[in-house]
């Protein structure tokens, strides 16, 4: 009878998950080195590769880099919020920033939208155990197992290897993560075989460990993993790979062909001279640099011309082709892609061209503040040793991923609050951009303000009243006459 993954021991995780691991790092890698701009050369045939050896380098138009970074520069996390209350939590945003992940939020958001996921870990912080301890982890090294049911992590597992320059990776450590203990391995063989350590029962009751995952699916029939994310470089990388095949063309077709080719007929190599009949080398007359002989056409016959130097608009013709296509599978507005027109756009033009790349960063907002929002319970979980009834409904707030001026901004908030207040002053200053301590702040002043009128200190509030003029002279007019 076939073991269910409830009846395995931790050391059969350990193998359940290393195998589910190992099968994915190939594709891992490749989705890296496409955003980093090292992926090898595509469309080009093996055997010219192959005589060219190193004598092309290839010209990489990283339209990856780009399509993730445009989407990572609109998602920003500002707070949370607690069900129930009307400002962010001070508390957990001070546990935010003492872990530093106003940084390395955004190296999670990176991974994500590049590999398909990445992760964070909340641990008990013995120093501080006001602050629990939150890490972000690459795929690479963190692998999780998905009930399937319950949607909900039930094993992860952390692997690390010692590098050395020799490539030798003789030790190796692994963190085993189950909903009621912690279980540390080492491997001294490279991680073919795990002794465990150390062990830590927490009686947590979930997993520590919180996936953030750019675009989920229900299933998938490929063997991958369908609820651990899709990369958003998927569909931009055949044409990435274009773009850069046509743009290493371009540049050998520069090389050989964009100069002008001359060719001279009836010559001899004792014939190319300069002007003080001194020979030229082979690449001073192929150069273009004058030419005198004392030669002829006429009496003996020789020529000289050139050919037409060749026209690279085809090639940008069509990596232009190339940049639309990524904009229309993106989101990404053309403008973005340095494609532009003889007409410019107008500044509602340019705003309606980014309508689906904002509406593409307030789906990722969503999916990943759902992981934030789990991360935030481990805290609280981590801290208290229980959840609250109000963290269970807590929201995880980010930054408008829109690009409207501030002044349309405040014009347009000026009007909702004016209009027999459909928006309140609080998110009438938070959708002008100011975190909910700002906020915080703007209430303490207008209260210290409210209680200085309310006890008649008009000037502290307005200041002090301006003394009268002296009389001045009336000019020979009499007074009260104009």
């Amino acid at each position: 009878m076939a073991l269910t993954p409830l009846d395995l021991t931790p050391d059969q995780w350990v193998i359940r998950i290393t195998r589910q691991h190992n099968a994915q790092l190939a594709q891992l890698e490749l989705l890296d080195a496409y955003y980093e701009g090292e992926q090898p050369l595509s469309y080009m045939h093996p055997e010219l590769l192959r005589r060219l050896d190193n004598r092309v380098r290839q010209v990489v138009i990283n339209w990856p880099e780009l399509v993730v970074d445009s989407l990572d520069e609109r998602l920003d996390v500002t707070g949370f919020r607690l069900g129930g209350e009307q400002a962010a939590d001070r508390e957990l945003w001070q546990i935010w920033k003492a872990n530093r992940l106003g940084l390395h939020s955004e190296q999670a958001h990176i991974d994500a939208l590049v590999l398909g996921r990445s992760f964070a870990i909340v641990g008990t912080n013995e120093k501080r155990p006001a602050f629990p301890i939150v890490t972000v982890e690459s795929p690479f090294d963190v692998h999780v197992d998905i009930d399937p049911r319950t949607r909900e992590v039930r094993a992860a597992l952390k692997r690390q290897y010692a590098e050395y320059g020799d490539g030798d990776l003789s030790e190796a450590w692994a963190t085993l993560y189950l909903p009621d203990e912690t279980i540390w391995y080492s491997s001294d063989n490279g991680g073919a075989v795990w002794e465990e350590y150390d062990r830590d029962g927490h009686g947590m009751g979930v997993v520590p460990v919180v996936p953030l995952i750019n675009r989920p699916r229900t299933r998938r029939r490929r063997n991958s993993p369908p609820r651990l994310g899709r990369s958003e470089l998927a569909s931009v990388l055949p044409l990435s790979d274009a773009a850069s095949k046509i743009a290493t063309d371009m540049m050998i077709s520069a090389e050989f062909h964009a100069m002008p080719r001359r060719y001279a007929l009836g010559f001899d190599k004792e014939d190319f001279v300069d002007a003080q009949g001194r020979p030229l080398t082979p690449w001073e007359a192929v150069a273009g640099v004058l030419w005198a002989s004392s030669k002829s056409p006429k009496e003996d016959g020789v020529a000289v011309g050139q050919f037409p130097e060749a026209d690279l608009s085809n090639f940008h013709n069509t990596l232009n082709a190339l940049a639309r296509l990524v904009a229309s599978i993106s989101g990404l507005p053309p403008h973005f892609l340095g494609y532009a027109t003889e007409n410019p756009a107008s500044a509602d033009g340019i705003r309606s061209s980014e309508a689906r790349h904002i509406k593409r960063a307030e789906r990722r907002q969503r999916s990943f503040g759902d992981g934030w929002n789990q991360v935030a319970q481990r805290i609280l979980h981590v801290r208290d040793g229980r959840v609250p009834e109000e963290a269970v409904r807590v929201e995880c707030q980010w930054t408008d991923p829109a690009t409207p001026t501030f002044a349309a901004q405040a014009d347009g908030v000026v009007k909702l609050y004016s209009a027999d207040r459909l928006l309140p002053r609080r998110s009438a200053r938070r959708a002008l951009g100011y975190s909910d301590a700002q906020i915080q702040d703007m209430e303490a002043e207008d209260q210290q303000a409210y209680a200085r009128v309310a006890g008649g200190d008009l000037a502290a509030q307005y200041g002090p009243k301006p003394r009268p003029l002296p009389d001045a002279p009336h000019h020979g007019r009499r007074p009260g006459r104009r």
